[in-house]
């Protein structure tokens, strides 16, 4: 494949990792909106009880688990965006194996 497709995905896989790094320290910007919702929601909530002076123990194990899941979409998709590149690569590898093997015959 052309060298612009590689980078293209270098591109996309350096931006994905970003992404990851930013939800491993609790950052909210690479949330998807309904990601966003739940969390906006389970503070929300959380914050309302602590003020009743309840525990927020589910609302903060429901912040867990939407920033874990997100943390599973983002290594899907990288490992998607890595395996792609290693098939293009390869098939790179092919065609550049198949043309040299023209030769100059």
């Amino acid at each position: 494949m052309r060298n612009a497709d590689i980078r293209r995905l270098d591109r996309a896989i350096q931006t994905t990792e970003k992404k990851l790094e930013a939800v491993r320290r609790g950052e909210w910007w690479p949330l998807t909106g309904s990601e966003r919702r739940a969390m906006a929601r389970a503070l929300a909530v959380g914050g309302y009880k602590v003020a009743r002076g309840r525990s927020a123990g589910r609302e903060e194990r429901r912040m867990d688990t939407t920033g874990n899941s997100a943390e599973m979409r983002l290594n899907a998709e990288l490992t998607a965006l890595h395996a792609e590149r290693q098939r293009l690569m390869t098939e790179a590898a092919r065609a550049k194996a198949a043309k040299k093997s023209k030769g100059w015959w």
